[in-house]
């Protein structure tokens, strides 16, 4: 459903469509952005993301899953596998509070053997030289 879902859209070379390939990505309000040659996933804000009242800021969990959503949406793209990567370990670096506001990020394959991949991807809002998280993130392709 993926590969399917992403295959109608390498033919374009700017696209912004929503990414509800599963109940969770609608419900998290997931689009995926090609502008640039370049894919960004972005989370759309609403009220149900906010983990702390006061001050207002996202839950920790939803800025990892967009970047987890990210990366997997990058390896897929590069890869043009019939099967899904399979996460395998993720490491995030919290580096400041997010706003109630739009969460884009982006990811960029770090390492890619046979067996494993390596991914770095980034989070922010206004301002992608400020990243709000950072993550490391380790899947196993299956053939």
């Amino acid at each position: 459903m993926i590969t399917a879902f992403l295959s109608k859209l390498k033919a374009r070379d700017t696209f912004d469509e929503s990414l509800d390939i599963s109940p969770y990505a609608g419900m998290m309000g997931f689009r995926l952005m090609r502008k640039d040659g370049k894919l960004t996933t972005a989370m759309k804000f609403h009220a149900d993301l906010i983990g702390s009242p006061f001050p207002p800021a996202l839950h920790g969990g939803t800025v990892a899953s967009l970047m987890e959503m990210s990366a997997l949406m990058q390896l897929i793209w590069d890869r043009d596998a019939e099967q899904i990567p399979r996460a395998i370990d993720i490491t995030v670096d919290y580096l400041r509070a997010g706003k109630p506001e739009d969460t884009f990020a982006k990811a960029r394959v770090f390492r890619r053997g046979r067996r494993f991949a390596t991914l770095h991807a980034e989070a922010w809002q206004s301002d992608p030289d400020k990243p709000i998280a950072s993550a490391m993130l380790h899947f196993q392709l299956t053939d």
